[in-house]
């Protein structure tokens, strides 16, 4: 593709989103310019490093092109507004680190033995332990780079002791995968289990895995999670969504629903989200944003809610969700993606 023809793209969608932002009311209805800026933010929010600075550099050659006034100064924050300008891998290895030192300050002190009940079977130890496997074998995977997968129980990660020391062995492995990611390349390829096979995979992946342990934590020791913060939420969300036709265990039962053409929409209350789920072509395809078509079920929640109802730490019919339509689909979906 030409500079020129790059330039010219670049101009058309900063006018375009400009246009889309400042827009009356009564000429675009607001629920639309939300849904359209959200899914263009979206896919813009996917491109690695390298494209996220070529086209934030595009941006601001469109807007520097426009004589001095409201117009260029409109067309300067389009970088900014879809987070061109920012580091998401070094914001992803920031994350992470927080949530490890939330999980390590959450175990501190109770009993290793503490039945997980999201996890039956394990106790608080055998939680703490798979975590940290989890933290040391992505340390792995981005500072070696292998390109064919490598397990887990291939590596010596073991923690030694009884599990009272896991806390301690867990907040070592936690800081050695973010000094390694923090350091390491984003576009340098490595295996990964997901459809992206680069060393930016794992801290998403990472922060996910995390979330979700931290919220299993704190239920089997209080009852209940804290509420997840509705941007990371999304972000696991994402990253489930885009994972999973790549975990056999998940695509084989989905393959297999006989649902083709249903609909399942996801909407966080919190932050105004939607994910639509299509059904069919022996698996699934998703979107954010409501898709211009009616669901055949929703299910209403904040983000981190979704989250781990997806994940099967809540259960549909608690009443954190909001059911609408066909509430087989959603236990179909349920039963189809449980890990």
């Amino acid at each position: 593709m030409s500079d020129a023809l790059l330039n010219a793209l670049a101009e058309a969608l900063a006018g375009l989103v400009t246009a889309v932002e400042t827009s009356d009311e009564d000429i675009l209805d607001p629920d639309t310019a939300v849904e359209w800026l959200e899914g263009t933010g979206h896919v813009l929010a996917g491109l690695g490093a390298a494209d996220r600075q070529a086209l934030d550099g595009l941006f601001r050659a469109a807007a520097m092109r426009r004589p001095p006034g409201a117009g260029r100064e409109e067309l300067l924050l389009v970088s900014a507004g879809f987070g061109l300008d920012e580091d998401t891998h070094l914001a992803a290895v920031d994350a992470v680190a927080d949530h490890a030192r939330r999980y390590a300050d959450t175990v501190r002190g109770a009993d290793p033995a503490t039945p997980v009940p999201a996890c039956p079977g394990w106790t608080l130890g055998d939680l703490t332990h798979h975590l940290g496997t989890v933290h040391g074998w992505a340390e792995h995977l981005v500072t070696a780079r292998p390109a064919t997968r490598v397990r887990a129980g291939d590596l010596a990660l073991d923690p030694l002791g009884d599990p009272s020391s896991y806390r301690a062995w867990f907040a070592a492995r936690a800081e050695g995968f973010a000094a390694a990611a923090r350091t390491a390349d984003p576009e340098a390829p490595v295996w990964s289990p997901g459809a992206d096979p680069h060393v930016r995979h794992y801290p998403r992946h990472v922060l996910a895995e995390t979330v979700v342990h931290l919220a299993d934590a704190e239920i089997a020791l209080t009852g209940t999670a804290r509420p997840i913060d509705s941007g990371t939420a999304a972000d696991a969300l994402d990253h489930f969504l885009t994972t999973a036709p790549y975990i056999p265990w998940i695509a084989e039962p989905l393959a297999h629903l006989d649902r083709d053409g249903a609909v399942l929409s996801l909407v966080a209350r919190d932050s105004g989200v939607t994910w639509t789920l299509v059904l069919g072509a022996g698996g699934f395809a998703w979107s954010r944003g409501g898709g211009g078509t009616e669901p055949t079920a929703r299910v209403t929640a904040d983000a981190g809610e979704l989250l781990l109802l997806l994940h099967r730490r809540y259960a549909a019919d608690d009443p954190r969700f909001t059911l609408t339509g066909d509430r087989d689909l959603l236990d179909d979906w349920l039963a189809a993606t449980a890990l």
